[in-house]
């Protein structure tokens, strides 16, 4: 019986994926879990395994497709499917079909014109897109005589956020002082830059920069750090960072919290995920580690080691990456002092960390400068 392997759902947000390898080639015999496709989405590569084991008879994609979830990937010839299992016959109707009477378009109820280099539009409208630097003449019209209204601005303005915001960045010949080299990006470094972006100009920042003074915490991280060792978990700051974000989003629940669609109520979350912010050869990712406030600390460094990984070596799945309530950046293992993290939607808050150093401190009592260790 032939089977019709088709693309999974591969949760939510994920509309469409980019074909980057094909494993299988008609003729091929498979097993159950073997390999059959690795998808690159907007948030992760993923191997996509089969389900069925038996012999390829066509494969329906090649490297560089798109796919919806649902599209066919490959027709397997499955023994002993049962013909419930097996993928119908289509059935052909031969019978003619009569086609029903074209009716008459609708009447518009106004006509909406190209854009113009000589719009016409009011001292008020023009005014507003000189604020926001925008180019009259790239605006539709749909006022009157074919004026340029403020809804239509506002229109454009609208259009151009929901599609990210991308601005077309002007042709210039780089060449022409010296060597020049184009690497395509992938399609997660794309969307990362679109949707980092699209936040940036949607979502109000404001950042607060302050210091902690960890110095009894990195003791304690140190003693735990050699205790562990032999067991193989690896102690880190974060997992310390991530109890304490918890216990906080407990103390001031907006801050786990999400704007309703109409940005007229508040959801406040019962539950703490965290997406915590990962650098990988492919780009950057933000796995979700969940119910962090019921975890030790020995917990979260083991799954921060196993996301950490399966992250780098491509194997995360869809779900991995939703659900986060808050999010974490730490670029302590880069340097510097201070940045501004992004805000992830539809979260309303991030932390940024940096690397902790021993810096000298004044202390009040002893009336000298002593060395604590201190976190930015």
């Amino acid at each position: 019986m032939i089977k019709v392997i088709k693309l999974p759902d591969l949760g939510e947000g994920i509309e469409d994926v980019d074909i980057s390898e094909v494993q299988v080639s008609a003729g091929d015999t498979i097993a159950v879990d073997d390999i059959l496709i690795i998808l690159e989405s907007e948030k992760a590569t993923m191997e996509i395994p089969s389900e069925y084991a038996g012999t390829v008879k066509a494969v329906h994609v090649t490297a560089g497709d798109t796919l919806k979830p649902g599209s066919p990937i490959i027709d397997l010839d499955v023994e002993g499917l049962s013909e419930a299992e097996a993928e119908p016959e289509p059935s052909v109707d031969t019978t003619p079909t009569e086609l029903p009477a074209r009716s008459a378009p609708p009447t518009p109820t106004h006509t909406v014109l190209p854009p113009s280099t000589s719009a016409h539009a009011s001292p008020g409208v023009r005014r507003l897109a000189r604020e926001l630097d925008i180019d009259l003449s790239l605006v539709p019209r749909t006022g009157p005589k074919g004026r340029l209204t403020k809804d239509d601005l506002l229109n454009y303005i609208k259009d151009r956020l929901s599609k990210g915001g991308q601005p077309t960045q002007p042709e210039i010949d780089f060449s022409a002082w010296g060597p020049v080299e184009e690497i395509p990006l992938n399609k997660i470094r794309r969307l990362t830059g679109e949707r980092m972006q699209a936040a940036w100009q949607t979502v109000p920042h404001v950042t607060q920069f302050d210091r902690a003074d960890i110095t009894e915490l990195e003791a304690l991280r140190q003693s735990m750090k050699t205790t562990w060792a032999e067991s193989g978990v690896r102690i880190t700051l974060l997992p310390f960072l991530m109890k304490a974000v918890a216990l906080l989003l407990k103390d001031y629940p907006d801050v786990n919290s999400s704007l309703t669609s109409t940005g007229k109520a508040l959801i406040l979350k019962k539950y703490i995920h965290l997406g915590i912010a990962v650098d990988t050869p492919e780009g950057l990712m933000v796995p979700v580690i969940r119910d962090v406030d019921q975890k030790d600390v020995v917990q979260l460094s083991r799954e921060l080691m196993d996301v950490s990984e399966r992250a780098r070596s491509k194997k995360l799945k869809p779900d991995e990456f939703q659900g986060a309530t808050f999010t974490i950046s730490s670029l302590g293992g880069i340097g510097g002092t201070w940045f501004s993290p992004i805000v992830n939607p539809p979260q309303v808050a991030i932390l940024g960390v940096s690397r902790a150093s021993v810096q000298p401190v004044w202390d009040s009592k002893k009336a000298a400068f002593i060395p604590r260790t201190i976190l930015p």
